[in-house]
């Protein structure tokens, strides 16, 4: 079984004895000199009053033991607290011993919760997508990819039917469904028209309505304690509304035959068991509140736990509000050629296979820009060129920068290794991990640092990602989107430092005679053995860093380098 951060803390918790949590991980590198977790000074006096911590207390804490649990080498009081290192070296072994444990989130052991994602903006044409908009479909795509990682039943609502959204869908690398018949609509016209309230004074009606259905009622009975807007009184009813509802309760209705996930239903498959979610901009919210109330009003089956993600504005300095989806793609798309024509002092504008490239480092950089804030919170976007510089270390320009570090890392030892320069890679249980020594009082060199800040914690990260508060009161839900481009802002930053420090790669006797040396920066370490113990260590560690960092959310790809998390593949 893998080593967990979360399993770790929980066990220290469950040795203090009965109370609230006590102990949190380090991250920050000064810190992880001397210890891996503390349990902080005053938490401990508020357990155990002004008595040190017991000693059969501090004796079971470092023969802890259990599934998942980390093995301590030490506990001890000090000014802080109660400071624990864990045995490192062990923690290593484990953990590159099994690196494909570490690479995907856990799989449940039960089929989990049926989610039927809604993202209304879908239902409209690329060039009338608001920003707003365009980042309720991307935290709707992020979302979906996370549930899929986790085994968790998903479906997607609208199918879209604009025949240019599919293609501007493609070109953001998002997949999402496209509409192949219309859902019938007979049902819920006339029960609506069973609940059409009297005309007013021979209200003049739009096209394609039928009328106005009442919903005060509803928003009595339920709206007021769970957040649905007091205002909300009635519904204008239209033919596009009711396919609209349909379009939600065919998801709904016909899940048990859909077995295109090759998952096997749950036992409480009913409608019950099923939650929707619906992915709205700010500025939509007003309207899908009244399309629930209606969706309980004419349908009986309707599922009860209908929950809202907003996302929160999104504002553009110095461009009008004005800005499109479609002219945002072509103005960073428009930013990556440039970059890369001052970089290279030649246009590649012309060379498909750049072309590609450019494509490919656009949406990255909008993923990232639309991601890397909380979904409920507002946006700001910069849209000067130097947004997607790679000299600032908060862009997802940064990301890909140091992901295409690692691709050419291993390309280099696999292309080395072909022509004899480098030995096979040994099997993990061959390498000796008692090489690696305590750190202190010296600063961590970077490898407890890349594995315990980003291996360790990556499955936990992708849980949390993929966490819906299913039974939690209230219209409104939150997702933590963000989570994960935060995650990869400081493993690239982590990663950089050690890069610049470390020279991964040694280079043998043999290379150096047939290389005659390497000049600058990417000069390698005098003659040797092909590979010394310690080159194989940082090799093996930084090779399970792709695998695990950035293709965690996609469960087909399999082939380091670019970050899936960014739909690249």
């Amino acid at each position: 079984m893998r080593l967990g951060v979360e399993e770790t803390l929980g066990a220290l918790n469950a040795a203090l004895g009965p109370g609230g949590p006590v102990w949190f991980k380090e991250t920050r590198a000064r810190h992880l000199r001397v210890r891996d977790f503390l349990a902080p000074r005053r938490a401990l006096q508020a357990r155990f009053g002004d008595d040190q911590v017991p000693e059969r207390v501090v004796h079971a804490i470092v023969g802890l033991q259990g599934p998942g649990v980390a093995p301590v080498l030490s506990c001890a009081p000090t000014p802080a607290g109660l400071a624990l290192q864990l045995r490192r070296s062990a923690v290593f072994e484990r953990v590159l011993g099994a690196v494909a444990a570490y690479a995907a989130p856990t799989v449940p052991a039960a089929p989990g919760p049926r989610v039927v994602l809604h993202c209304p903006a879908l239902r409209g044409s690329p060039c009338a997508l608001r920003l707003s908009q365009l980042r309720a479909v991307l935290v709707a795509d992020h979302l979906a990819r996370a549930l899929h990682a986790h085994r968790v039943s998903v479906r997607l609502v609208p199918a879209v039917r604009d025949p240019h959204m599919p293609t501007f869908l493609q070109q953001l690398r998002v997949d999402w469904p496209a509409a192949s018949e219309r859902a019938a609509t007979e049902a819920l016209r006339s029960r609506a028209l069973a609940e059409l309230t009297p005309a007013r004074n021979a209200e003049a009606l739009p096209p394609g309505a039928l009328g106005r259905v009442c919903l005060k009622e509803l928003v009595d009975e339920r709206g007021r304690t769970t957040g649905y807007d007091p205002n909300l009184d009635s519904c204008l009813v239209t033919e596009d509304l009711l396919v609209v509802l349909a379009e939600l309760q065919q998801a709904v209705q016909d899940w048990a035959e859909d077995s295109s996930l090759g998952l096997a239903a749950a036992p409480d498959a009913g409608t019950d068991s099923c939650m929707v979610v619906h992915v709205v901009s700010c500025e939509e919210e007003f309207q899908q509140q009244k399309l629930d109330l209606l969706w309980w009003k004419l349908d009986d089956q309707a599922p009860l736990r209908q929950k809202h993600l907003v996302c929160g504005p999104v504002k553009v300095a110095g461009a009008p509000g004005t800005l499109t989806a479609p002219e945002y793609y072509e103005l960073r798309h428009a930013q990556v050629c440039k970059a890369s024509a001052l970089k290279h002092g030649r246009d590649l504008a012309q060379d498909p296979a750049w072309m590609e490239i450019f494509r490919v480092l656009s949406v990255a950089t909008i993923k990232f820009e639309m991601l890397s804030t909380a979904p409920q919170s507002q946006l700001l976007l910069a849209l000067a060129d130097s947004s997607i510089s790679t000299k600032g270390t908060k862009s997802g320009t940064f990301v890909m920068y140091n992901c295409a570090r690692l691709a050419t890392l291993f390309e280099s030892y696999k292309c080395s290794m072909e022509q004899g320069l480098y030995p096979t890679f040994p099997p993990v249980s061959s390498l000796d991990f008692s090489l690696l020594h305590d750190e202190h009082p010296s600063p961590p060199q970077g490898e407890w640092l890349l594995l315990f800040n980003s291996v360790l914690p990556f499955p936990d990260l992708l849980g949390h990602t993929a966490a819906l508060p299913r039974t939690a009161p209230g219209l409104h839900i939150t997702a933590r989107t963000e989570m994960v481009c935060k995650f990869l802002v400081q493993l690239s930053m982590d990663f950089s430092s050690y890069y610049n420090r470390v020279h991964i790669l040694g280079v043998s006797a043999q290379q150096k005679g047939i290389c005659g040396g390497v000049q600058g920066k990417q000069r390698m370490r005098p003659a040797g053995p092909f590979l010394s113990s310690r080159s194989l260590d940082h090799t093996c560690l930084v090779k399970c860093l792709p695998v695990c960092s950035f293709c965690g959310l996609c469960v087909k790809c399999s082939t380091p380098g670019w970050p899936c998390w960014v739909s690249l593949h």
